[in-house]
């Protein structure tokens, strides 16, 4: 049995029943006492209490016990950290509901800790004009109990030739653009659509691989890939877009941030660029701190990911990297697949890894492998990314949001896809013995998870 300590409630000043599923507006002040409170805004790694309503946190450290609360949460032994922001999500909808929706999707999320999602344009339509951004945005809204950010296309219906919208897009609520996995073959037209992001305060977001020496390939170029008789992608594809975006950077002040790194190569020339001050992040998908290359052996489908698994020498370096915060972020890089989509020889197969679930667990186990300290991990699920989107949240202080996550950080488990909240039951990690189990969700004041009341 996982080890899951109790949580106490109290009313105002008598024993009360547990409340359902959300906290209904009659109870929204809530104390959480006895936590460990993890907030790597203020340095705070120690035990103290929280209140927070729905306009937001009310205070933080040791709260006064005469201070009223509709409902008091005893949760010593517990970890409180901001709610995760991830910077890559996508949730299907619209355009291919058979693979996940809105509303599976927020569930899992929400059980997992997280509060708020970038969402890659990359939907069916492509969220390329302020009309597009607005009906996705309503039908997050619809959902709810999410924060949903937007990131617009760079390029119409991505296709790399003419820029879309970016001020409209801007205008509708898109906080970056990005052309997602898609090229921007045409070198003065990335050039152009920098200069225009740069003007509107928007982040571009790259994701770093030449497409042409890519070539389609859906493998790090090595003994695995050659054995196996599988096409390639060098190293050198994440190496030369890096070279090509950075440059570009240099002549315009632009800001990006560099997608799901998986090179040391790739490190160090953000490591440079950094060290020269320039504009630029990165962020890593939390798998590629685990697998690599050799976990592709057997034509294991579910290692079929963009970028590729790289070599061991690669996932140490983004490890180093993650730990340094040159890379600034964790991500899920969260893609559901129906089943089919993963049943296909290698090749043919559809990449990408169902993230949600897996996220917080996998940088737990940084944590506990002495990787990364605890303050840097959870800094690189919640006040980096939230720097990087630029929504001010990933905080625990009065005034911010009350977006946070109560985890139990000794909960043992082993990962079974059947039992995943996503629809996408596509993960490599099946079987996986984890820790960390996260037992209650706020957003915005609001409880939107509970696995403790039955």
């Amino acid at each position: 049995m996982s080890r899951q300590p109790p949580i106490k409630e109290w009313s105002a000043g008598a024993h009360a029943r547990k409340p359902s599923r959300p906290v209904s507006a009659e109870r929204s002040s809530i104390l959480i006492r006895n936590a460990h409170i993890i907030d790597p805004a203020s340095g705070l790694d120690g035990p103290g209490d929280i209140l927070i309503d729905q306009s937001g946190i009310v205070a933080v450290g040791r709260v006064p016990a005469r201070s009223k609360a509709g409902q008091v949460i005893d949760a010593d032994g517990l970890w409180l950290i901001p709610g995760i922001v991830d910077l890559c999500a996508r949730f299907r909808e619209p355009g291919q509901t058979r693979k996940a929706t809105f509303a599976s999707e927020t569930h899992a999320a929400q059980a997992s800790g997280i509060t708020e999602i970038l969402l890659p344009p990359d939907t069916q339509p492509v969220v390329d004009s302020p009309a597009m951004a607005i009906r996705v945005q309503r039908i997050a809204d619809q959902t709810g109990g999410l924060d949903v950010r937007l990131i617009g296309a760079l390029t119409r219906n991505l296709e790399g030739e003419a820029l879309a919208e970016l001020s409209a897009l801007r205008a509708a609520g898109a906080v970056g653009v990005s052309n997602a996995l898609a090229p921007v073959r045409d070198s003065l037209i990335a050039r152009r659509a920098l200069d225009y992001a740069r003007g509107l305060g928007l982040t571009t977001h790259v994701f770093a691989q030449d497409a042409t020496l890519a070539a389609g390939g859906c493998a790090h170029e090595g003994p695995v890939a050659t054995r196996l008789g599988l096409a390639s992608v060098p190293v050198a594809a994440e190496v030369a877009a890096l070279r090509f975006w950075i440059s570009l950077v240099e002549d315009t002040g632009a800001r990006v941030h560099f997608c799901r790194l998986s090179t040391a190569r790739g490190v160090e020339l953000i490591e440079s660029a950094l060290a020269r001050q320039l504009p630029v992040s990165a962020d890593v998908a939390a798998h590629q701190l685990f697998l690599t290359d050799q976990d592709v052996d057997g034509f294991n489908a579910q290692c079929h990911v963009q970028p590729p698994l790289r070599t061991a020498g690669d996932r140490d370096a983004l490890r180093d990297a993650v730990r340094s915060g040159v890379i600034s972020a964790i991500c899920s890089d969260h893609q559901p697949h129906e089943i089919d989509a993963k049943i296909n020889p290698f090749a043919m197969t559809e990449p990408g890894v169902s993230g949600l679930e897996t996220l917080l667990p996998l940088v737990l186990e940084l944590i506990r492998e002495n990787q990364v300290p605890r303050l840097d991990a959870v800094a690189r699920l919640t006040l980096g990314p939230a720097g990087i989107a630029g929504t001010g949240s990933g905080r625990l202080a009065p005034g911010c949001p009350a977006n946070l996550a109560l985890i139990d950080p000794d909960c043992e488990w082993t990962l079974d896809p059947a039992r995943l909240r996503s629809s996408g039951h596509n993960t490599p990690f099946a079987g996986k013995r984890l820790h960390g189990k996260v037992l209650r969700t706020f957003h915005h004041g609001r409880e939107v998870f509970n696995a403790v009341d039955p």
